[in-house]
C-alpha cells in the first residue's frame, strides 16, 4: 500500500474503490424505473422478497459473530432488518406471504456467499454488512420516499418498514460511527484489500439481482 492510501481512512478507500460499482447497481434499468414511478407495486413486492432472503443470510449468522474479533464490533441489533421485511411482505402479499416465496437464482448466490463468509471468512462478512446496511441508511431512504409517494404507504408504516430505523435517532452520526469502525477494523493491509474486493463483489451480486428483475419486469415507456 502506498503512502497516500495508508493516510486515507479505510472507509474512504472503500467508498472510492466501489464508486463505479455502486453507481452501476443503483442506475440499473429496474431501479431507475422503480424510482421513476413506472413500476407497479408487484415489482416492489418482488424486490422486497429478494431482500428478505439476503437479510436472512446476514442476520441468522449474526449471533455467532458477535464475539468475533473482526466482525463482532459490527453486529448491532439496531440495524437488523428481517422483522421489518416480514411486516412489509405481510402487508404487500398477505398473511401467507411465505407460501410460494421464491428467490431468484441471483439472490440465492448472494445469500450463499454471505453465509460462506460468515462461516469461513468474517472479514468478508464485514464487506457485505457494510454494503447492505450503510446503503439502507443512506440511499435506501430514497426508495422509501418513492414507495410512499407512488403506492400511498403510510409514512414509515407497513410496506416500507425495512427502510425505517426507529432506534437510530441520528442516522448521519451513526454512519460516521460505523465508518470509524471500518477505519479501525482488525485487519492488515492485505486483508483490507480483500475486503475492498469483496465489497465490489457485493455490488455485483446486487447488480445481478437488478438485471434479473429487469427481465422479469421489463422497462415501461419513460
Amino acid at each position: 500500500m502506498d503512502a497516500t492510501a495508508a493516510a486515507t481512512p479505510f472507509s474512504a478507500q472503500i467508498r472510492v474503490a466501489t464508486h463505479e460499482k455502486h453507481d452501476e447497481a443503483n442506475e440499473s434499468p429496474f431501479m431507475s424505473d422503480l424510482l421513476g414511478g413506472r413500476h407497479d407495486v408487484a415489482a416492489f413486492a418482488r424486490y422486497t422478497a429478494q431482500l428478505w432472503f439476503v437479510y436472512q443470510a446476514l442476520e441468522e449468522t449474526a449471533d455467532a459473530l458477535k464475539d468475533d474479533p473482526v466482525a463482532g464490533p459490527f453486529i448491532q441489533p439496531v440495524l437488523f432488518r428481517t422483522a421489518g421485511l416480514e411486516r412489509d411482505l405481510a402487508h404487500l402479499l398477505g398473511d401467507h406471504w411465505r407460501e410460494g416465496l421464491v428467490p431468484l437464482p441471483e439472490t440465492m448466490a448472494y445469500a450463499d456467499r454471505i453465509r460462506e463468509c460468515a462461516q469461513e471468512w468474517t472479514a468478508g462478512y464485514v464487506a457485505h454488512h457494510y454494503t447492505r446496511y450503510l446503503g439502507d441508511l443512506a440511499g435506501g431512504q430514497v426508495v422509501r420516499d418513492r414507495a410512499e409517494k407512488t403506492w400511498g404507504f403510510d409514512r414509515k408504516g407497513d410496506g416500507v418498514r425495512f427502510y425505517v430505523f426507529d432506534e437510530i435517532t441520528n442516522p448521519a452520526a451513526f454512519r460516521r460511527e460505523y465508518r470509524a469502525l471500518l477505519d479501525a477494523v482488525n485487519a492488515d493491509d492485505l486483508e483490507r484489500q480483500r475486503i475492498v474486493d469483496e465489497c465490489r463483489r457485493a455490488y455485483d451480486f446486487n447488480g445481478a439481482i437488478f438485471a434479473a428483475l429487469t427481465e422479469e419486469f421489463p422497462l415501461s415507456a419513460a
